[in-house]
């Protein structure tokens, strides 16, 4: 058997008029698993780190004004209620969160006194347990978005436009990547892919979408606008497409961008309700949106990514609560 488009088909296939991936090899230039052109002259990159598990960490429970340290897990292929994962190292609210496919990192945020913190942890998605001490951001940050390529992630937000990466996998303190191309005041949201990390978003009703090259170090360029401006909206992303649902003041709209073609937001459909700063995973091909606000959303609803539509109902969260952070891993 082998995956041909995503589509898995007979290893006796006829092969020879077919353009998609047949061979699954390591591309030394790019330091990651990709699929082989039948042609042998082009390589797909593999969405490893985009997880059949779907993780939902901390976040704020509005109905009781107080910060908490629960993390959520999904099996993102199955609709049904949330269970219980571990607790993060400290309750937090307004962080986010990001993967490499096994290890998923928490950064940023509000304590408990709402004030902003530079703490990144870590889990191991594979196994439940509690959050471990990774290292720190170079400033403290809350209302923080993050990208990730499967292998660096890259954080920005709370006020600045300062961009801080981390090796996902390797244990240490983040270093400056850059600069975005405006100062966030707070509730930026973050999507991408395997080259490009892309910030949307913002205070009040910034429709601004910046993107980067998550490879390279630099500062950020324009990528184009949301179809609604907004903050505190939640992105999550496919082999080709990054979505972003909800937003202040609890709108329903969801947009989408093609993630390798500079452009504005398209409108894909809306969420089940609307929702303020919810969070979303994604395993590639099913998106699921979790809690919000006003008041403590315990709500999950997903999509298709490939297929424009409007969400339907996942399941429930152990907990509703909003400024929460998601990702997803094996």
């Amino acid at each position: 058997m082998r995956k041909i488009n995503n589509v898995p088909v007979e290893a006796h296939t006829d092969l020879s008029n077919v353009t998609g991936g047949e061979v699954l090899k390591w591309d030394a230039d790019s330091g990651k698993m990709v699929w082989e052109e039948v042609d042998g002259t082009d390589y797909i990159p593999v969405y490893w780190w985009l997880g059949g598990r779907g993780i939902f960490g901390a976040g704020y429970y509005v109905t009781g004004d107080y910060n908490v340290n629960i993390i959520d897990y999904i099996t993102i292929a199955s609709t049904g209620n949330a269970s219980d994962f571990g607790d993060t190292l400290q309750v937090k609210s307004n962080h986010c969160s990001c993967s490499n496919g096994s290890r998923g990192v928490f950064a940023g945020g509000a304590d408990s006194g709402w004030s902003a913190i530079n703490e990144i942890e870590y889990i191991t998605i594979s196994t439940l347990g509690n959050g471990t001490d990774f290292g720190d951001l170079t400033r403290t940050a809350s209302g923080i978005a993050a990208v990730s390529d499967g292998s660096r992630g890259c954080f920005n937000g709370n006020g600045s436009n300062v961009i801080d990466y981390i090796t996902i996998g390797t244990l240490g303190n983040a270093t400056d990547f850059g600069d975005l191309s405006r100062t966030t005041l707070n509730s930026v949201s973050g999507a991408g892919g395997t080259t490009r990390g892309l910030f949307a978003g913002g205070t009040g009703t910034d429709d601004t979408i910046d993107y980067i090259t998550i490879s390279t170090l630099g500062n950020s360029t324009d990528f184009g606008n949301l179809s609604v401006g907004r903050q505190s909206t939640a992105g999550l992303s496919g082999e080709t497409r990054a979505l972003f649902g909800g937003g202040h003041l609890a709108l329903t709209v969801i947009d989408y961008v093609t993630v390798d073609t500079t452009g504005n937001a398209t409108d894909f459909g809306d969420l089940t309700r609307g929702a303020r700063y919810p969070a979303g995973c994604s395993d590639n091909t099913k998106g699921v949106w979790g809690g919000g606000e006003p008041s403590a959303q315990n709500v999950m609803d997903y999509v298709t990514i490939a297929t424009t539509s409007n969400a339907t109902d996942f399941g429930d969260l152990t907990q509703g609560r909003g400024n929460i952070a998601a990702c997803s891993g094996d």
